[in-house]
């Protein structure tokens, strides 16, 4: 007999199908769909092990990362993977969340539990993440529930006086009951809907620096004055003085505004528009890595509001998040304005994502983005919680449409939103010569949150910065117990929003 340990591949799927159905032929809709496999493969492939046995696949396990914290002890099997979704996983997670685990029936003598079991053990402690979690069921309850309550009926199963084929296995693997969890699985009628959380810890773990503790996460918007610049370390100066502010503030995020960097357009004036992007797209390869630093040296992770790069004769407005482990990331502007197109030929950009940090998930679009729902709506259904959005505005009507529109993506999408613009005048320079802004961090609109559904905003036109707390734990209350459920209760029985040719 040949017994293999590997990742599970969406090649599996056929035989995947077949041993769920065997395992677990009393529970309707007893098996994955094809598409969560993929998801779960491409987003957390080593989470997902599985054992063959003389090449048969005989048993699986389906795990993801979360940030505990963001669902506490009290949560459901909904919540906890996004509706199947699993946009709740992230990269930059401390728990390793396990979603299944079964066992062909035909193989169920030859321990197999335990080896995917180790196997998930040994993960969480080359992940360095600080336990295993799991939303345990009691199939056999439902055989015991007139007479036993669920403390009564775990107890007895702790002193063995009586079996259940997984709590009695969890148990025996060193998992702790932490809490019973009421309404865990929907339709899970052999457990009447309980479960137990049960928890194993890893006695290696080390808790990463940086890594969210608790639910609030400070924010430092940066207004920036448009001046006139030397040269590139001029621009350099005036960058790490704001990231030096905001950092001495133990700030998780550092927003500066959309291309702010184009007082270095100067030298370039005599050129036409879109020759002087194109020389300013020059220096952003250079930029990027000397921000990048910056975020490292002084532990704060960095949007850099954004700057131009020409790629195959494309110019591309693009906003690099810098976080504070050297980690890079990037986001290209997707609306783009009448101006940009005519003065820069610029062009938008073609993928729509969250952002893993160590501060959960964040979201960044830039500045006209904003002003169409759809492009956030699609962010918060990947599990988004902050949406960072730099802006330049000329005049006080453009700002006006950025800051009521970011407003109202906060109140729909049940997350913060923070907005930080370039201010003053910058002669010179051809189509940058005024500005108008005013940096703010909206809220959703609930009893919870500020009456106006404002966080903190700076003065209007001064340079300045903006330091504010968000707390996540608000959102998750909002979401479940708020006056509305915006999320909630959209009618997606006739209406959706999704993202074309994207999985």
């Amino acid at each position: 007999m040949q017994i293999e340990i590997r990742k599970l591949s969406v090649d599996d799927y056929e035989e995947l199908d077949e041993a769920m159905q065997k395992a677990y032929p009393d529970i309707d809709d007893n098996t994955w769909s094809k598409r969560n496999i993929q998801k779960l493969t491409s987003i957390f492939a080593d989470g997902q092990i599985c054992i063959l046995v003389n090449g048969k696949l005989a048993a699986a396990a389906l795990s993801i990362i979360v940030q505990y914290e963001l669902f506490s002890d009290q949560h459901t099997y909904t919540e906890i993977t996004g509706n199947e979704t699993f946009n709740t996983h992230s990269n930059n997670g401390n728990v390793l969340y396990g979603i299944e685990v079964f066992v062909d029936p035909e193989f169920r003598s030859l321990r197999l539990g335990r080896r995917l079991y180790d196997a998930r053990k040994e993960l969480c402690e080359i992940l360095n993440l600080k336990s295993i979690i799991i939303g345990g069921r009691i199939p056999n309850y439902h055989l015991h529930s007139k007479e036993l309550t669920p403390r009564e009926y775990i107890n007895k199963v702790r002193n063995k006086e009586i079996y259940d084929p997984v709590l009695s296995f969890q148990l025996s693997n060193n998992f702790s009951p932490v809490k019973i969890l009421k309404g865990y699985l929907k339709g899970d009628t052999e457990s009447e809907e309980y479960a137990v959380l049960l928890q194993w810890n890893n006695i290696y773990y080390t808790a990463k620096k940086n890594t969210m503790q608790d639910s609030v996460i400070r924010l430092g918007l940066v207004q920036w004055q448009m001046r006139p610049l030397k040269d590139l370390e001029d621009f350099y100066k005036q960058v790490e003085f704001f990231v030096d502010a905001v950092a001495g503030y133990e700030s998780d995020f550092c927003l500066f505004p959309e291309l702010f960097n184009t007082p270095l357009l100067a030298p370039f004036n005599h050129l036409n528009e879109r020759e002087s992007m194109e020389k300013l797209s020059e220096l952003t390869g250079e930029i990027k890595e000397k921000i990048s630093g910056f975020a490292v040296s002084y532990n704060v992770n960095i949007i850099s509001g954004s700057m131009p790069i020409l790629e195959d004769g494309k110019l591309y407005n693009v906003s690099y998040l810098m976080h504070r482990d050297g980690k890079i990331d990037e986001f290209r502007k997707i609306h783009i304005t009448p101006n940009e197109r005519r003065y820069y030929g610029m062009v938008g950009g073609d993928e729509i994502k969250v952002f893993d940090t160590d501060c959960g998930k964040v979201g960044i679009i830039i500045c006209y983005d904003v002003e169409f729902p759809e492009l956030p709506r699609l962010l918060a259904d990947q599990g988004m919680k902050i949406l960072f959005v730099p802006y330049l505005t000329d005049t006080q009507n453009a700002y006006t449409r950025v800051r009521h529109c970011a407003a109202a993506r906060a109140i729909e999408n049940e997350c913060y939103v923070a907005i930080a613009g370039c201010v003053g005048n910058l002669p010179g320079v051809n189509n940058m010569d005024i500005q108008f802004g005013q940096a703010t961090v909206f809220t959703p609109s609930d009893f919870a949150f500020p009456s106006n559904a404002i966080k903190g905003e700076a003065t209007p036109n001064t340079e300045m910065t903006l330091i504010v707390d968000v707390d996540l734990n608000l959102l998750k209350e909002l979401h479940y117990n708020g006056a509305v459920k915006t999320l909630t209760d959209r009618r997606q029985d006739l209406y959706d929003v999704y993202i074309r040719n994207q999985n």
